[in-house]
């Protein structure tokens, strides 16, 4: 995939429907078992996303190696405004909606697991479609990951962090670092949430400590994980964008497939892993699950139509 100008024009227009998709990338990381990465996939803006961190990831290489004249020039290709206003997007939602949905959460888990369920239903089905062939190794890629992400997320019944667990940072600066690589990782794959990773890793009530305790250092080596990871991780994901894209496409359906597990609505919905057959409430959640999946290919239908001048 080629580098991206930066000094397209974009009109008013295409800066809200950018802000839109931020705010639907930031809402739906809210959720356990959804990530900004799944609603990037939907809306056609995932290859572009991962290539512009890529870019950022190599001007970081270039500041670190000395190289400032290289520094200046690819930090001109990285889409400023374009990644801005999906930045703004993404905060304004997380301030404006983290606490609705909680509620929601909360009074009606198995209804509200029923839409995510139905949202990912319908994220798999597009993804589907942008897979150019279907041979034994994409369905073996599909299932392997599938499997194994549905086994792993098994090993954790509950989904948040106990009532009265202890906020409080007790961990080496090391374990920070590498809590921070590995959950800014999941973030940007499609299928489980960068916070949902932080409880597997029991880290979850340990970076609320630091934040609580306004613990700057132990914060800034969690951010310098995270940016380290981001750098690696983006940079591989892009080379796998373009070399295997297939096979790459069909590890994120296995992801989103074994994903589920979190968003089946029944017992609790997104607060626990374990799995129940259907009980009270059954009507709604089905019917909303039905909705959740039109609704999606729908947004991507008009996404496409909309059109990424720079998304090839």
């Amino acid at each position: 995939m080629p580098d991206t100008p930066t000094n397209t024009r974009t009109t008013p227009a295409g800066h809200a429907l950018q802000f839109a998709r931020g705010f639907a990338m930031g809402a739906a990381d809210i959720v356990p078992g959804v990530s900004g990465g799944t609603v990037a996939l939907v809306l056609g803006i995932y290859d572009r996303l991962i290539r512009n961190i890529r870019t950022g990831a190599h001007a970081l290489k270039e500041l670190l190696t000395g190289d400032l004249a290289g520094f200046g020039k690819t930090l001109r290709k990285i889409e400023w405004v374009w990644l801005i206003t999906l930045l703004a997007g993404i905060l304004v939602a997380v301030a404006a909606l983290s606490s609705l949905i909680e509620t929601l959460l909360n009074d009606h888990p198995q209804t509200m697991a029923g839409l995510f369920f139905g949202l990912v239903v319908g994220t798999i089905w597009i993804a589907y479609r942008l897979l150019d062939r279907v041979d034994a190794v994409t369905i073996g890629i599909i299932a392997v990951t599938a499997v194994a992400l549905f086994l792993l997320l098994g090993l954790r019944e509950d989904t948040e962090v106990a009532e009265g667990t202890l906020e409080v940072v007790t961990q080496p600066l090391w374990i920070f670092f590498l809590a921070g690589a590995i959950a800014i990782c999941a973030m940007i794959l499609p299928g489980i949430s960068g916070s949902f990773i932080l409880v597997m890793l029991g880290m979850y009530s340990e970076v609320l400590g630091a934040v609580n305790d306004r613990d700057i250092l132990t914060l800034l080596v969690f951010v310098l994980g995270c940016v380290t990871g981001l750098a690696f991780f983006s940079t591989l994901l892009n080379w796998l964008l373009e070399n295997y894209r297939n096979w790459v496409i069909a590890a994120m359906i296995g992801l989103m497939i074994g994903s589920m597990r979190v968003l089946w609505p029944w017992p609790g919905g997104t607060f626990t892993t374990s799995l129940g057959a259907p009980a009270d409430p059954i009507v709604l959640p089905i019917v909303l699950a039905v909705a959740g999946a039109v609704v999606v290919i729908v947004v991507e239908r008009v996404s496409s139509r909309v059109g990424e001048p720079h998304s090839a």
